[in-house]
């Protein structure tokens, strides 16, 4: 059996650990697994007609190539945000301009499976997020064996509990804000850090629960720019050390207005999501007439090696879709759920992205994470 493997979207601590695992359960039966460089890339830009190009697109993966990469975060195969079913014109390789016209965004899924075909793959295994695992989703669809591995800081694919990446992203964070705190409270002054989260805001709930910052502001929950500040003002006088911290996510959204996003769409229809925190540092600097300090944790977040939850979560994953792909269980996601190692029909990440349960784990009057009952939660909350 010929198994590809490959991871799309934004890296995140533990990827390489789950390529490794998957290799290593298979070849010694006789398989082989290749890698994709760059996500669905190589499915927009190798041209099968062309096979000198492989090496450009595709790896063949074997225990020697793997055998120290679980020790480095990232992923060695690459990433991009490429995705199949929607790609803009000035996109477009060379090869494709005859077969479709005008700006876009193209549906190039028919040459998606052309490469696929090119490949001789028996099955296809995607780690990824949301945008990742609609293309794998897709590609069930049209009948390739597919499974799919959910990876994400932001925790927030659906039919899981757990994605890869999320334990490192939270433990960063923790670390980063009370590392934080010594200047905040050397200058006695209000430290706003925005963390990930576009869509969801468990990332900045979770991380600023266990940091114990005086508010988080979340994605699910538009917020009130003068009664936040007053709650940092009332936080910052109660502290002996006169300063108050505040985490936000990136998709926050001030009341009556949109998420803060910069630059034109890429050539998949993404714009930068980011700066909500700037702003807000801003504001809270007009209505109090003090300093503030304004952090976005940003990419140190996914940056270094995996913890060891995410080290142990990706490797088994990795073993239990190859497992799945030899057995011929295909159309399938990994997934934790209930504290156990399960699978779940790959249509699970058709229902969007999970929210944080806001009527169990927020106080929507003091933009802060109150936690009403633990049992019956998962490990992580959400």
């Amino acid at each position: 059996m010929r198994i590809g493997i490959l991871t799309g979207g934004g890296d995140v601590p533990g990827l390489n650990a789950c390529i490794k695992a998957v290799v290593e359960r298979v070849v010694d039966d006789g398989h082989q697994v290749v890698g994709a460089r760059m996500g669905w890339a190589p499915f927009v830009g190798f041209n099968p007609d062309e096979p000198g190009d492989r090496d450009d697109w595709f790896i063949d993966l074997d225990p020697g190539i793997v055998r120290t990469v679980a020790r480095t975060g990232g992923t060695f195969l690459h990433t991009s945000r490429t995705n199949p079913g929607r790609v803009n014109g000035g996109s477009l390789p060379d090869f494709l301009l005859d077969r479709y016209e005008g700006e876009g965004p193209h549906d190039v899924t028919e040459h998606a499976l052309a490469v696929l075909e090119s490949q001789r793959l028996d099955v296809l295994i995607a780690i990824g997020g949301d945008d990742t695992l609609s293309f794998a989703l897709r590609l069930h669809q049209e009948g390739v064996p597919t499974i799919a591995i959910p990876k994400t800081m932001d925790n927030d694919v659906q039919g899981t509990d757990y994605c890869i990446g999320f334990s490192t992203a939270v433990t960063r964070g923790v670390e980063y804000i009370n590392n934080l705190r010594t200047s905040a409270g050397s200058h006695e002054r209000i430290a706003v850090v925005e963390l990930f989260g576009r869509y969801s805001g468990e990332t900045s709930l979770v991380t600023g629960y266990l940091a114990d910052v005086d508010r988080s502001i979340i994605s699910e929950v538009p917020f009130d720019i003068d009664k936040l500040t007053g709650l940092l003002i009332e936080d910052k006088a109660r502290n002996p050390s006169n300063y108050a911290m505040v985490v936000i996510s990136e998709g926050a959204k001030l009341a009556g207005s949109e998420m803060v996003l910069s630059g034109v769409e890429d050539a998949y229809g993404h714009r930068k999501l980011g700066g909500i925190g700037a702003l807000t540092g801003e504001l809270i600097k007009e209505r109090t007439g003090g300093g503030i300090i304004y952090q976005q944790l940003a990419y140190l977040m996914r940056s270094g090696a995996p913890d060891s939850l995410d080290l142990m979560v990706a490797s088994n994953y990795g073993v239990m879709a190859a497992d799945l792909a030899v057995e011929g269980a295909t159309g399938r996601m990994v997934a934790l759920r209930g504290g156990t190692y399960t699978n779940v029909p790959i249509t699970a990440t058709e229902q969007g992205v999970k929210r944080v349960d806001v009527e169990e784990l927020y106080d929507t009057d003091e933009y802060r994470a109150t936690v009403r009952h633990v049992g019956g939660k998962p490990m992580f909350l959400y």
